[in-house]
């Protein structure tokens, strides 16, 4: 990577070897500072690849090669894009292994082809809202997404808010701008 990444491997949160990645996703901490998501990751928590404190500054924090639990449930690619019908019952846990089954680009890339992307910010769980995306924040993310894209040869159309991929609280990530 490059001096613009400070790294901060920590190994509980790789999951195994990922062979190929098809896309990244972009989410929020819900933690109010890079102290807690970093303590979290030390402590076997889910975790994403890369970390981005309010300040900006980029932390990697598991290996490209390796897996993390960063997505959780999938939801349906196809319903989202029209190409199918929605089932007639909402069912998550069923919904997941379906589009799990599928391989990409026919489902959302998941934990075991995707790069996640963290971005430092607090779940108000009074508003139920996440907090803004700040401009420090936005411009790192938009130049690792760059960074990304370029090394890992990944489509452009292949990077998500994590609310679009799973079922996640739909402000998540809302105000992130890697375009």
């Amino acid at each position: 990577m490059d001096a613009k990444v400070t790294l901060r491997i920590e190994p509980k949160i790789e999951k195994g070897a990922m062979a190929t990645v098809n896309g990244i996703v972009v989410h929020q901490t819900a933690g109010a500072s890079v102290t807690s998501a970093l303590s979290s990751y030390a402590s076997g928590a889910a975790g994403a690849h890369f970390l981005i404190d309010k300040d900006g500054t980029i932390y990697q924090t598991a290996r490209l090669t390796q897996k993390t639990w960063h997505v959780g449930r999938l939801q349906s690619r196809c319903v989202a894009e029209h190409t199918c019908t929605a089932p007639k019952k909402w069912d998550p846990s069923g919904t997941h292994k379906t589009e799990s089954s599928k391989s990409w680009p026919n489902r959302y890339p998941s934990n075991e082809d995707s790069i996640g992307i963290e971005l430092v910010g607090k779940f108000d769980t009074t508003t139920e809202k996440y907090e803004t995306v700040t401009r420090e924040q936005n411009t790192s993310l938009k130049w690792l997404v760059g960074e990304l894209i370029m090394t890992l040869r990944l489509r452009a159309t292949e990077v998500f808010r994590h609310p679009i991929v799973s079922y996640k609280e739909p402000t998540e990530a809302s105000s992130a701008n890697w375009k």
